[in-house]
């Protein structure tokens, strides 16, 4: 469901890119002004020092400082095992106007933050750091934060995307979602259960406790609008100022999340087929939107019922992977083109005749990204499963999952019915307890923006969200694609945001920010 900023680059591997294209994201009112000069410096409940090795070729910002948190595994248990959350910080530039802490996430399911505040410093103006310090952490399980592994053979959240057969059948699927699901049961146990959102924002409300803060302030992409919706619900005294980007409806966690990728992909889609059709003279993938995608709909049907072997590797490369790259890379426009001459790559592999600019793209489609020391290679794999599968139920009716897909695949053809296809979920224990109820009740603190082509997390999700928070929120919709809203290039949102940041005021009003030209 996201991404860090930069992940979206052309120069990044297709592996990391991957790994935050799953699924792929809160209130009390502001103080005033005259609150902040008053307001004392945090306790100091953490020690910062040096942070962990980041995964090797990955650079680290060397201002960050780094900590962990103790919390309890079970918080129905407080007193039993704990486990530790690592927490990373980019201190505010000027002490005199630092208003509080911002905590930053940037989604998946089980993205590692550290280094998001890094990530994300660049793009905001000084009063916003001279205001927070910016608190990244790598949620319970991932990352640094007491790693969970199944012992996946393939650790790639990709792999998990259950594609159907060529023609349809899901029984392949089936028996690797039953699979799947034994593994983590045997591999990671019954604790497994634990490492859930809610539990991940019971663990924010100690993070804010140790760092001596009445109250956060917090940014959620994807996946982190659903956990950035859970803190506030089960702690709206605690929540400042909260920014919501690329939306999780939270009365679809997760099945009906999972099932909004077909019509999301259906509505982006053509944004990257129009920069394709632009380029027909060189790639020749058709002179129209409409062409092009009849064309990426015959090559992923053609990849489906025979894989390209990749010359100079193991691998080939089969439709479900083509649909990988696609939906990973649609996540930013300005990899529009990027995923244009990956489309051209995968046609000339499959007809057998692959030029060098073509080995070029193959390579960083097929270039593994290596996990950071300690880390499990499936620790993403692992976490990604843990949260969809034990934040709420799913059906267990294997049956029912051959009819909805088959129905998905014909509405859909850009997935192919993977979105309603089965997952390990229908195989996986009962929840240890049941969704958090979202509702409206609470101050109003809450920014929510959502791109209109949004595939990831699509409009109608961020529509869903606020509905569900009603008055607790402002609105700020942008006709632009992709799955970011801030800093893509509209100045009506970011506006609206550094706003938000620096005064505590939510526009008085839900905002139409068309003011991005199409891409």
């Amino acid at each position: 469901m996201i991404t860090t900023r930069g992940s979206g680059s052309p120069g990044h591997r297709f592996a990391a890119i991957l790994a935050v294209a799953a699924l792929t994201v809160l209130g009390v009112t502001a103080c005033d002004a005259a609150d902040d000069e008053d307001r004392p410096a945090p306790a100091a409940g953490v020690t910062w020092g040096a942070c962990p090795a980041p995964a090797p070729g990955s650079p680290r910002d060397p201002r960050l400082t780094c900590a962990k948190v103790e919390v309890p595994l079970d918080y129905g248990r407080p007193d039993g095992p704990s486990i530790e959350v690592a927490i990373s910080r980019l201190a505010a530039t000027d002490p005199a106007k630092r208003h509080g802490v911002l905590l930053l996430n940037p989604g998946g399911p089980a993205l590692p933050g550290l280094d998001t505040p890094s990530a994300m410093a660049p793009t905001l103006p000084k009063p916003v750091l001279d205001g927070y310090d910016l608190i990244g952490f790598d949620p319970r399980g991932v990352g640094t934060s007491t790693p969970q592994s199944c012992g996946l053979e393939n650790p790639s959240v990709a792999a998990l995307f259950p594609y159907p057969a060529a023609d349809g059948s899901i029984d392949a699927n089936v028996r690797a979602a039953r699979a799947t699901a034994a593994k983590c049961a045997a591999q990671a146990g019954e604790n497994l259960r634990h490492f859930t959102t809610a539990n991940t924002a019971r663990d924010l409300d100690r993070v804010r406790e140790a760092l001596g803060e009445a109250k956060i302030s917090y940014w959620g992409q994807s996946y982190g609008t659903y956990l950035g919706t859970v803190y506030s619900t089960l702690y709206p005294d605690k929540t400042d100022r909260v920014i919501l980007e690329g939306n999780v409806d939270p009365a679809h966690v997760w099945a009906g999340e999972a099932e909004s990728w077909g019509k999301g992909m259906a509505e982006r889609f053509p944004d990257a087929a129009a920069v394709a059709a632009g380029q027909d003279a060189t790639l020749g993938l058709g002179a129209t939107p409409g062409e092009v995608t009849r064309t990426y709909l015959a090559l992923a049907d053609r990849l489906d019922r025979r894989p390209a072997p990749v010359p100079g590797t193991p691998q080939s490369l089969t439709g479900a992977t083509l649909r990988a790259v696609t939906y990973a890379l649609l996540i930013h426009n300005n990899t529009l083109p990027v995923l244009a001459q990956v489309w051209k790559a995968a046609a000339d592999l499959a007809d057998g005749h692959v030029t060098d600019a073509d080995g070029q793209v193959l390579q960083q489609v097929f270039a593994e990204t290596p996990p950071a020391p300690g880390v499990p290679a499936d620790n993403q794999a692992t976490m990604f499963l843990a949260l969809t599968c034990g934040d709420a139920e799913w059906s267990h009716d294997v049956g029912s999952y051959a009819r909805r897909s088959a129905a998905d695949r014909a509405a859909w053809p850009l997935t192919a019915g993977m979105p309603a296809n089965i997952w390990p979920c229908a195989f996986w224990p009962q929840p240890a307890e049941k969704p958090v109820t979202v509702t409206g009740d609470g101050p109003r603190t809450t920014l929510i923006l959502q791109n209109r082509r949004d595939h990831a997390t699509p409009w109608d999700s961020g529509v869903g969200l606020r509905h569900a928070l009603g008055n607790r929120a402002a609105f700020v919709g942008v006709d632009n694609g992709g799955h970011y809203v801030y800093h893509e290039g509209s100045a009506c949102a970011d506006n609206a945001v550094v706003s938000f940041l620096d005064t505590g005021r939510l526009p008085d009003q839900d905002l139409d920010c068309t003011d991005v030209p199409r891409h």
